[in-house]
This record gives structure tokens, sequence and C-alpha cells, in this order.
């Protein structure tokens, strides 16, 4: 992650949170009385957005002393001591709870990306992320999906270029929209197509695109589509893909499969900060 722009965003999270000061804190410990947090594993998972403990920390109080066990992407199990924060209590107490609700989801989200990885279980099929991400944590919830070892689609509208559905019927055709598309852009963008039948696909693939994505098909659909796709071109399916389901779409030819579900409907990793 950018360190200014998750400073700058941490500093946001943290005034939202503390505003004008902590109230309850400040009414019961004088600013230099001193104290220990340790921050807990309650359930096993893995663990992502460690660097966001001290980053936090620091901007409350520069002297805050950090000391993190684990890296992101570890494996961690109930009862583990993740880190532990040494500091003014003041500041301690006035930091929890936005750390406690970033790393909580960040773990969550890197604990359901290494889960659907597992359960694929397709060493030729990348996991990969969407746009379903929480207005103001993207950043944070797509850098979680690495830490589980996914990958990251586009980051916004802004960093690649993706003709879906809409896209194709306001301009009429794949074709017109891929022209229109490369002529726009520079040698160093990438087109995606979205696409849903095969001659959709065939013309994707007349167009030139550089990844073309089977949007909500079947496991046996997207097997048949990707065979009329040339091998340098990027393959993906998304769309109705499921935990449930993912099992499926096993050796179906395609090289990501993106789930809108690991950074949208996860449940955040049980994590505590407990008082020495």
């Amino acid at each position: 992650m950018n360190k200014i722009k998750l400073r700058t965003a941490l500093q946001s999270f943290l005034i939202e949170d503390i505003g004008d000061a902590d109230r309850t804190s400040t009414a019961i410990f004088p600013p230099d009385q001193l104290g220990k947090g340790i921050f807990l594993a309650k359930e096993e998972g893995i663990i992502a957005g460690l660097a966001l403990i001290e980053e936090s920390y620091h901007l409350l109080d520069p002297t805050i002393e950090v000391e993190i066990f684990y890296k992101d992407g570890d494996q961690v199990y109930p009862g583990d001591e993740i880190a532990t924060v040494s500091g003014p209590i003041l500041c301690i107490l006035s930091g929890e709870r936005v750390i406690l609700n970033l790393i909580q989801r960040m773990s969550g989200i890197a604990s359901m990306t290494k889960k659907c990885a597992e359960t694929l279980n397709d060493d030729t099929i990348e996991i990969c992320d969407t746009r379903k991400t929480s207005p103001g944590l993207r950043m944070f919830e797509k850098y979680a999906v690495t830490a589980g070892g996914g990958k990251n689609h586009r980051f916004g509208l802004y960093d690649g270029i993706m003709i879906k559905d809409n896209h194709i019927a306001f301009c009429g055709s794949i074709s017109k929209a891929v022209r229109a598309a490369r002529q726009h852009s520079g040698h160093m963008t990438m087109i995606e197509v979205e696409a849903e039948t095969k001659a959709q696909v065939i013309e994707a693939v007349e167009a030139n695109a550089d990844r073309i994505m089977f949007d909500n098909r079947n496991p046996d659909e997207v097997k048949e589509l990707a065979t009329y796709v040339p091998k340098h071109i990027v393959t993906e399916a998304s769309g109705g893909i499921t935990l449930d389901n993912l099992t499926t779409y096993q050796h179906t030819g395609v090289d990501y499969i993106s789930l809108g579900f690991i950074t949208h409907s996860i449940k955040a990793l049980d994590i505590s900060l407990n008082i020495d």
C-alpha cells in the first residue's frame, strides 16, 4: 500500500472516530500514564493489515512502541499474540477500534481468498477480486486479497478498460466498442471485453481484445467458450460463482476467476486488544 495514501486514510478514520477527543479515556487517564496492549487472534485465519497498527498509533503518538510477531499472509490460531503496543494508555485505547475494524475486515478478506483458492484447487486458475468493495476501503480490501494469495483486478475505472454489456448495448457492437477504446487509449492499456455467447467471444477475438470475461456462464459453457480464445488472450470467468459451486469451475480453461463476495460479503476475523 502507498504509505502516503495509507497515512492520509488512517488520519481521516481516526478523526472520524475520535473527533476533538476520546472523552472516556481522557476523563480517566492522564496523558503520561503508560500501559501495554496485546493484539490477540480469537479464531483461525489469515492475518492482514499489520502495518496499520504501527502507522495508526504513530499518528496518535510517535513515541508508542509497536512490536509485530507475524507478517501479512501468515496463518494465525486462537490465542496467538499478533502484536504488542506500549505507550500512553490514552492513545492505546483511542486508536483501538479503528485499528481493529480495519485489520479484522482485512484478515477476513485474506482468509476467504485463501479458502477460495484451496477450494478451487486448480493451479492453472488465479482467484481475483472485483470493484465490489466498500467505498473508501478499496485500497485496504484489495491489499487483503493479495495477502490471502489472490490477485487484483483493476482498482477502478481509471486503470483499465473493461467493455461490459451496457457499453456494448449503447455502442452497438463489440467491434465498434473495442475500436473506439483502442483509438482513445495508449499501448500500455489492456482492453477487456465481457462476453456471454459464442458469437460475442468470436467477435471479441476478431476485434483483438486483450482479455475476455465469460460472464454468468456455467462451468460447461465456460469450458466451451474458452476453446474459441487463442492462448495469447487472457480469459476470466465471473458472475454467479460462489464458494459452494467453485469446485465445478476446476479445469475450465480460464486464467482467472473473479469473485465479488471475497470483498463485499465476508465475515471479519475475530481479533481483540487485551491489556497486559
